[in-house]
């Protein structure tokens, strides 16, 4: 393994303001409404383009226009699909059942989608972009961007979730180098789609995307389900921001082995959060090696082992969320799942840091109270775990306030509009509370 020490860049916090013009107020407003702050894009004004099927040429999309995604839209067969700086994507009304306004990208097609730090790529709610002041959006207004690799994963060839069986949406090849483009400066905002019962499209997924593949610069906000989740492969992207996301703001998954770099993960307690038996199964992070139905023992190989190198996980004050279930955990590794952390910081949860008893692996000196710098509040279990040094963990509002991060962070009625982010962040994001 290299040595991280010499990628770390060291965690700078400033505190910055955002502010919207707002179609609705008020502190009491449910996690739908309190994610439709925004006002209409002007891109309102743009004409529009329907897209849908599949994309078999390459293609040029242009930020004259709006582009609205009809169904499952799939670029394959050597096709690049090219988007210009400051062009925005919508999905058309959706239909009862039918997966709306995906766009997936196959292992034999690519994407270069690169905007710029004043001029980002923005896929968002059809909503915020139809010059109606009266309409809102909503997590799931957008299906999702997916990109499938041929990169390794533990679980062979396999088809990817949220999508219907068919053989240009399956994913994992040998090819850890394997590139499938370029996502820079791009924000997916309200996305997410539930094709059944743990079958669900994210903010962005990434299935067995190889090394090649450059990802940066990547904001997603009030999505349906995950924020990110990567499903195998060694894709290494920074500079991520997950905002406010249904279920984990980041997934691992089927062997995933690379990078992350750079990323904040923060938390809404407006949100409504995911259940599994009736409990809370909404985690800052959440890191498996395999699913039951694949691997019983959790052992095959690549083990997942994501390498976190300066990122920061905040919750929330309040954690009950709509549900009343609240938020599970800040980081929650099991299933197999092992994790390499540096300079990452986990605060506002309950419970920190969680390693289940099905990880699978020893970890001689973690206890109730401390483990590898990480202080307060950390699950008593076993688990995989590699210390690449400056992690610190705390629950309460008197820690976190050593960071700068002001508790409960955007989340209290009638406190300011301010949210902290590193300085990496504080332009092409976007935060509408």
């Amino acid at each position: 393994m290299k040595n991280l020490k010499q990628s770390i860049v060291l965690l700078s916090i400033v505190a910055v303001s955002f502010t919207a013009c707002k179609k609705n107020e008020g502190g009491s407003a449910t996690f739908n409404n309190r994610s439709t702050s925004a006002a209409d894009y002007s891109q309102s004004s743009l004409p529009v383009v329907a897209v849908s099927g599949d994309i078999t040429n390459s293609v040029t999309w242009t930020a004259g226009n709006v582009y609205e995604l009809s169904g499952v839209v799939t670029v394959r067969n050597g096709a690049t699909l090219t988007i210009e700086a400051g062009t925005y994507i919508k999905s058309s009304v959706n239909t009862s059942g039918l997966q709306n306004g995906i766009l997936v990208i196959a292992k034999n097609g690519t994407i270069n989608a690169v905007g710029t730090y004043t001029d980002p790529i923005v896929f968002t709610s059809r909503y915020l972009l139809d010059d109606n002041a009266n309409t809102m959006a909503n997590p799931g207004d957008f299906g999702g961007i997916i990109i499938l690799g041929n990169a390794k994963i533990n679980a062979g060839y396999k088809l990817i979730e949220g999508l219907t069986n068919q053989p240009k949406f399956y994913y994992g090849g040998n090819n850890d180098d394997d590139n499938r483009g370029t996502l820079q400066y791009v924000r997916i905002e309200y996305a997410g789609f539930v094709l059944a019962q743990n079958q669900e499209v994210n903010s962005l997924t990434l299935g067995g995307v190889g090394s090649g593949t450059t990802i940066d610069h990547v904001q997603v906000s009030y999505g349906l389900d995950d924020g990110f989740e990567f499903f195998g492969g060694t894709v290494s992207p920074s500079n991520l921001v997950a905002l406010a996301s249904h279920d984990d703001q980041f997934d691992f998954d089927n062997g995933y082995t690379g990078v992350i770099a750079d990323a904040i993960a923060i938390a809404d307690k407006n949100s409504w959060h995911s259940t599994s038996g009736g409990n809370s199964d909404s985690n800052g992070i959440e890191s498996d090696n395999n699913t039951p139905a694949e691997d019983a023992t959790f052992s095959l190989t690549p083990k997942t082992h994501p390498i976190l190198v300066n990122v920061s996980v905040f919750g929330t004050e309040n954690t009950n969320g709509i549900s009343g279930l609240g938020y599970r955990n800040g980081i929650r590794e099991r299933r197999g799942s092992e994790a390499t952390l540096a300079d990452v910081i986990v605060s506002g949860y309950s419970k920190g840091i969680s390693f289940d008893a099905d990880a699978n692996a020893n970890l001689s000196d973690l206890n109730s109270t401390s483990v590898h710098g990480f202080t307060n509040s950390i699950t008593s279990a076993i688990g995989a775990y590699v210390d690449g040094g400056g992690n610190t963990l705390v629950v309460n509002a008197v820690s976190a306030s050593s960071f700068g991060v002001p508790q409960p962070w955007y989340n209290t009625p009638g406190s300011p509009s301010t949210v902290t982010l590193p300085s990496w962040a504080n332009s092409w994001t976007k935060l509408v509370f």
